[in-house]
């Protein structure tokens, strides 16, 4: 490779605070120019993050002074709240123009954010045939695979040769960024095999494609959870997917580039639910929107641990008595809420991903509750030889308890930890949200009550 060769391989830029200032110096200054100067040399991702990074005015300006193949490409790597300001300040004739040039899955993504009359009139002035697949896959729920699919794909009859088959990517290259395999399909659109782009490089170009068509297919339906999608091409390292309905007629396909942004969306999404959050609000920039979100979970956690100190109050009497006891109340709550986290997360990780079966769950709580025995027999052992060590004021016997006590709670809480989810999934609901506050708290207070229980029991009484 020359010299002048690599000078045309864009660097990669890295967007930091003293671009960003430059950037802001310049809308300051209304430079039109010389940030389109800058945004020249940046790939859209770039130009996407300085966006997402810029107050709210900034990247309205910023938006509106990119060309409209330039908006295009940026407009899908916004973050979905600020692109929904950006483009409600934004005439109906631009977006139009933006629209226009998007992939139509893309292009469904951007109309179903836009309110329902500036979205008819998009609808009404891009061309025909991509609204009227925009209108389709609006159909479908966001989080499925129809909602994810794009109705644009490469197709062949069976009958037909090498030869038409290459003449069919030629015809859609300019139209399609991503082609990975052609689909052969019968008069009536049904699906009947795929054909690899290699396949149509090391065959002969009057070869029938029926005979070098693979017809041991993997698809997926419109309704199917977009999660399960990401999983299947994940298992089955795919670059693409075709989505057929009951009939396997073909409907379109899903790329790998789609499912990435699954991937990221669905981790997003546990992240927040492991705070008892909903990342589509949190989302938001307004500080008392996100106030009230998380609100709900911090007071059902208040409540909760009210209990936990209604249930203290009820052991007054005994506390009393030995107040050391009340020294290793942290200690057992948060190891306790620590194992029954640990099974939980794990857990839900394994059911998201396929990795965990319901039907196996058995043998996953019997692994679960032998590691369970094993750590909090190795804690137990710790807490006995530093409470006993340590503390003037405890017995080696109380020291017994404390740490058979442990034990219990550890093994305890871990089965629950891991029970939860695997309950939540049979019931339907995302075993996500074991992971948040409630159940949280709730293995405090039972951790508590085992710990009090046993000690007043076995020592105190």
């Amino acid at each position: 490779m020359s010299n002048n060769d690599i000078s045309k391989v864009r660097d990669v830029i890295q967007i930091d605070s003293e671009l960003l200032e430059n950037i802001s110096v310049l809308i300051e200054n209304q430079a039109s120019e010389s940030l389109l100067n800058i945004m020249a040399d940046l790939h859209p991702a770039d130009i996407g993050e300085i966006i997402n990074h810029l107050k709210i005015e900034d990247a309205q300006f910023v938006f509106e002074i990119l060309d409209t193949e330039t908006a295009s490409e940026v407009v899908v790597e916004l973050d979905e709240n600020l692109r929904e300001k950006i483009l409600k300040g934004i005439d109906t004739e631009k977006i139009t123009d933006i629209v226009d040039e998007l992939e139509v899955d893309d292009a469904t993504d951007i109309v179903s954010d836009l309110p329902d009359e500036v979205a008819e009139q998009v609808l009404e002035n891009i061309d025909v045939e991509d609204s009227e697949d925009v209108k389709e896959l609006l159909k479908y729920p966001e989080d499925s695979a129809g909602g994810i699919m794009s109705s644009d794909y490469v197709f062949v009859y069976s009958h037909l040769t090498i030869r038409s088959a290459i003449r069919a990517v030629r015809e859609n290259s300019e139209e399609f960024e991503h082609i990975y395999y052609i689909y052969v399909i019968t008069e009536d659109n049904e699906l009947k095999g795929i054909v690899s782009l290699k396949s149509l490089l090391v065959n002969p170009l009057k070869t029938k494609i029926s005979s070098v068509m693979e017809e041991d297919l993997i698809y997926v339906t419109p309704d199917l959870d977009q999660e399960e999608v990401a999983n299947m091409m994940k298992k089955y390292d795919l670059v693409s997917i075709p989505v057929v309905n009951e009939n396997k007629k073909m409907l379109g396909r899903i790329t790998i580039d789609d499912v990435v942004d699954v991937i990221q969306e669905e981790a997003d999404e546990d992240i927040q639910k492991i705070a008892g959050l909903s990342e589509e609000q949190e989302s938001s920039d307004s500080v008392f929107r996100i106030s009230r979100i998380r609100l709900p979970w911090l007071v059902i956690a208040l409540v909760m641990e009210l209990v936990a100190a209604a249930v203290l109050s009820t052991y007054e009497n005994y506390l009393q008595q030995l107040v050391v006891v009340t020294f290793f109340i942290p200690v057992v709550m948060a190891m306790g809420g620590s194992s029954g986290t640990q099974s939980a997360i794990v857990m839900v990780r394994g059911l998201s991903t396929g990795e965990v079966w319901i039907q196996e769950s058995l043998r996953k709580l019997g692994k679960e509750f032998l590691v369970a025995f094993m750590n909090g027999l190795a804690c137990s052992l710790i807490l006995l030889g530093g409470a006993y060590i340590f503390f003037d004021d405890t017995t080696f016997y109380f020291s017994v308890v404390l740490s058979f006590t442990l034990l219990i709670i550890i093994v305890f809480a871990t089965m629950v930890g891991a029970s939860i989810p695997i309950l939540l999934k049979k019931l339907g609901a995302d075993p996500a949200i074991a992971t948040g506050p409630f159940v949280t708290t709730t293995n405090d207070i039972l951790g508590l009550v085992i710990y009090l229980a046993t000690i007043t029991l076995f020592y105190i009484s």
